[in-house]
C-alpha cells in the first residue's frame, strides 16, 4: 500500500508541476489576464477541474508560479537559507543569475514583468505580493552594503538604503531592455559592467 500512495503522489506532484510549467509558458506570452485555466489545462493534458483541485483557483495558480520563480532562482545559484553573502558574493551572484536567465529563464523573466505591469495598481490581486517582495530586496541589499560598511569593504559614509535602491532599479531596467530587445542587450555584460563599476566606486 506504501508504494501505491507513494507511485500516486509522485504522479500528482508531476501534474502539478506540468501544469504550473504549461502556466508559466501561457503568462509569459499573453499576460495572466489573457490567459483562461482551460487553457493552461489542454496545455498541461490536464483537465480545469483537476488544475483548480490543485491550485484552488487561477490565483493560487498564479502564485505558485510566482514561488516556482523565486525557487529556481536560489537553486541555480545554490544560495543557502539566512545567507549573508560578501559585497562580492553578491554581486558575482547576480552576474551569474543574468547567465541563467539569459540562457534559460527568460520565460520567467518575461512573465515578472508582465505580471509587475499587469499589477502596478493597488487592489489588483497581486500588487501587494510585488511591492512586498521589492520591499524584501532592497531590504536584503541595504543589509549588505550595512555589513560592508561595518567590515571596511566599502568606504564610509554611503547611505545602504539609497545604494539598494539604485541596484533595485538596474536589475528590474536591465531584464527589460533586454526583453524588449535580446539581440542588442547582453544582459550578462551590462550585469558584469554595472557591478563591476559599482564595487570601484564604493571601494575605500
Amino acid at each position: 500500500m506504501t508504494g501505491v500512495k507513494g507511485q500516486v503522489q509522485k504522479r500528482g506532484v508531476e501534474r502539478r508541476r506540468a501544469m504550473v510549467d504549461a502556466a508559466i509558458d501561457l503568462f509569459a506570452r499573453q499576460g495572466v489576464r489573457g490567459t483562461g485555466v482551460a487553457a493552461i489545462a489542454e496545455r498541461a493534458g490536464a483537465t480545469p477541474s483537476a488544475l483548480i483541485h490543485h491550485f484552488g483557483s487561477k490565483d493560487g495558480l498564479v502564485r505558485a508560479v510566482l514561488e516556482e520563480a523565486d525557487r529556481r532562482a536560489l537553486q541555480r545559484l545554490s544560495v543557502p537559507a539566512g545567507a549573508e553573502p560578501t559585497l562580492d558574493q553578491a554581486f558575482d551572484w547576480f552576474i551569474r543569475d543574468a547567465g541563467h536567465t539569459a540562457a534559460t529563464e527568460g520565460q520567467l523573466a518575461a512573465l515578472h514583468t508582465t505580471l509587475t505591469a499587469e499589477n502596478l495598481q493597488p487592489g489588483s490581486v497581486l500588487h501587494t505580493w510585488f511591492r512586498d517582495r521589492g520591499r524584501a530586496l532592497r531590504t536584503h541589499l541595504s543589509d549588505l552594503f550595512t555589513r560592508a560598511v561595518a567590515d571596511g569593504s566599502v568606504r564610509p559614509g554611503l547611505d545602504p538604503v539609497a545604494l539598494a535602491a539604485e541596484t533595485a532599479a538596474f536589475l528590474e531596467g536591465a531584464h527589460l531592455l533586454w526583453l524588449l530587445d535580446p539581440e542588442q542587450v547582453d544582459l550578462v555584460g551590462i550585469h558584469r559592467s554595472y557591478f563591476e563599476g559599482l564595487a570601484a566606486r564604493l571601494r575605500p
